[in-house]
This record gives structure tokens, sequence and C-alpha cells, in this order.
């Protein structure tokens, strides 16, 4: 089998809701990024053969295959460059990635990039359902469903509690573990560990006109008193929204290519796709997927946990990166190293990409080998996807 071959990655700074990148449309936020990642590389534009593109909320301004609209509306890309919307929840762009390498290790084609937009101030989260719902359409929650799980409701919120209470965290050690998140955010932001991933975005201020670097979610001046302030999201629960992820406007994209590209381009690879895997478990717990999938992962590999030099684990709420930390007994010194969703923001369809663009510049930047990321999804799905820095 051939093997898939990351050129590059790229994200935005992220944006807070209604924030320095809420009017940017979403479709020229994608644009941009795929723009800055193409040239970067140094790519043929004509060479690429498809964008696949995540995107959860898929309408509104994010409607009729914005994954095609992000290629219309590129500087760079000719306009004969397919693309395609894909929805595998917060995991999108992540499976955008496996999609783009299956399709160079089956030599199918040989240049792809993989994508995913998000803007969540344009497009609330859940719009699309609740839009549906409000007009007295129904639910995505059909008769066979309610008969087979039930009526108890099963949403991330009360998964990520499930897993806190299950793995015994309490409110305390959440609200430790999000401190962490923003203060590692902070020296990354201040160090300049985060320079050779973001892509600058002009934006209007009411200062005039400014360029977006730098994430716009990270509490600079965050302490343990104020995060352990915060309110909590149910009465007898322990989760707040400083221990939740932020909502997030962003973009991001790799290149992914075959050897053959690498030398008709004359690429200089960042990394090889090592290994991809996708698993699928209970779907009311929902976001404790990522462990067993991760489990699965690591066989196929043949690696061990301690093979890998950089973990980025999806902080959708403190305790699902927790509870992979523990069932896994892995290094808290190597999980999201730069801070994670918590503080940076996860803008769903892109979170996928959006990580991998952390994780492979932390590899370089650290020396390591072995990377892994992971994600949980909406419906108890998980992607894991390992990389070999080169």
């Amino acid at each position: 089998m051939a093997t898939a071959y990351i050129v590059d990655a790229v994200r935005t700074a992220g944006g807070r809701r209604g924030g320095r990148l809420a009017g940017v449309h979403p479709v020229d936020l994608a644009a941009t990024t795929i723009d800055a990642l193409v040239v970067r590389s140094g790519i043929d534009p004509a060479a690429v053969e498809d964008v696949i593109m995540g995107c959860v909320s898929q309408g509104g301004e994010q409607a009729q295959q914005v994954g095609r609209m992000a290629v219309l509306a590129s500087k760079v890309l000719p306009e004969s460059v397919p693309a395609v919307t894909i929805d595998r929840q917060c995991g999108s762009s992540q499976q955008a990635i496996h999609f783009a390498a299956q399709a160079v290790m089956s030599g199918t084609q040989d240049v792809v990039i993989a994508a995913g937009i998000e803007s969540m101030s344009r497009v609330p989260m859940g719009s699309t359902a609740i839009l549906y719902m409000k007009e007295g359409l129904g639910t995505y929650r059909s008769p066979g469903i309610v008969e087979r799980y039930g009526e108890a409701g099963w949403t991330q919120f009360a998964g990520a509690e499930a897993i806190a209470n299950k793995h015994g965290f309490s409110k305390e050690m959440m609200d430790q573990f999000a401190f962490e998140s923003h203060q590692k955010a902070k020296a990354a932001t201040e160090s300049g560990a985060f320079k050779n991933e973001i892509v600058p975005i002009d934006i209007e201020t009411p200062e005039g006109a400014a360029q977006h670097t730098v994430d716009e979610g990270i509490r600079m001046d965050a302490t343990i008193e104020g995060i352990a302030g915060v309110k909590l999201l149910s009465p007898d629960g322990k989760l707040t929204a400083a221990t939740s992820s932020q909502i997030c406007d962003g973009a991001s994209a790799a290149l992914i290519v075959s050897e053959e590209a690498l030398k008709k381009y004359n690429l200089t690879p960042l990394a090889r796709i090592h290994t991809l895997a996708v698993t699928a478990g209970d779907p009311v717990i929902m976001l404790e997927e990522p462990l067993f999938a991760t489990d699965k992962a690591l066989a196929k590999a043949g690696l061990k946990i301690s093979d890998i030099d950089l973990y980025e684990v999806n902080e959708a709420f403190a305790s699902v990166p927790m509870a992979w930390l523990k069932h896994h007994d892995a290094d808290p010194a190597k999980l999201n190293v730069n801070g994670g969703a918590i503080a940076l923001g996860h803008p769903l369809g892109a979170s996928g990409t959006k990580l991998m663009a952390t994780l492979l510049h932390g590899l370089k930047a650290r020396g390591g080998k072995y990377g892994l990321q992971t994600m949980c999804e909406g419906g108890g799905v998980a992607n894991v996807t390992i990389v070999e820095a080169l």
C-alpha cells in the first residue's frame, strides 16, 4: 500500500463567539486558509485533485456544499478543483484527513487537501436541527432510536458528566485541568509556539483594519479561583462553562500527498500517516469512545502509549482527556502541551485539522517522532490518527 504524507497543516487563530472573526464569512475564512496552505507548500494549485471539507452545521452561510463554495472563493485554486463537505460531528475534519490519506494510499489520487470550517458566531451550534424542530418537522431521534435507547436525553453535557462520575473526577480536579489548559496556551502564545501554524486573517475592528493572529479565547489572567467560581451547568453536576470547550470560529487545512507527488513537486513533508482508526460505541455516554479507539489504533500500529511523543486529545470537556489519560496510564506532560479547546476553542468541523496542525508543529519543535490525535464525536464515535514526524 502507498504511503500518505502530510506536507503542511495550518489553522486560523480561534475567534470567540461574536468576536474578531465574526465579521468574516465562513466561506471566505475557509478559502483564505486553504490559499495560505497552497502558497506555503509551493504545490501547483492545479495539481490539487480534491478538497475534503469538514463542517458540522451545514446550514445558512455554511450550506450549499461549503467545501465547493470555499474553492470558488479561493484566490489560488482554479474552479476545476472539486470539493466535498463531510460531517462526522466534532471529528469532521479529522475524518477529512482520513479520507484524503485513504485516497492517496489507495493510489486513487496524489494531492488532496483536508480542511475544516466552522463559524459558530454566524451559524450557531445545533441551528439546523433546532430550526426544523421549531417548524414542527421533527427531530433526528427517530422512533426507532427511541425504541432502542429510550427517552432519556443523550447530550454531550450528560455524557461528560457521566464520564466524570464513572472515573471519579471531582469538580476541583476538572477546574485544575482547565486552569492548566489556559496556562499552557498562554505560554505557547507568548513563546511563539503557534507562529508557524497560524494563518493571519484580515479583519475589521472598531479601530480599523487589522489581522487576527492570536487565539482569542485564552484567559491570559486565568486563576484557579476564577475558574472554580463559574456557575455549574446543572445544579447536581460538576462541569461548568470553564471546564468545557469554548464556542469558536475558525478554519484549518492540511495538504496530503503521495510519494510520487513529493518528488514531482519537490515537496518536503512534515510527517507520514502511520495509522488510521475509527470506532463507535455507546451513544449515551457518547464521549468516552476515544479511550477505546486509541486501544484499537495502538494495537493496529504495533505501538505502546509510551512510544508516542505527543498526544492531542480534544478538550470537549475536561473529563474527556482526563479519562483518556487515566485509561491509558499516559504521561500528562505529553498531553495538549500547548493547551486545548478549553482555552483555544473548539470550532467543531475545523477542530480535526486544527489539532493536526498543532500536533505536527509541536512534534517538529520538540524533535518528537510519533504523535497521536483523537477526539470524541457526537453519537459515540471517535477517530484516531497516528503520525510519524519526518
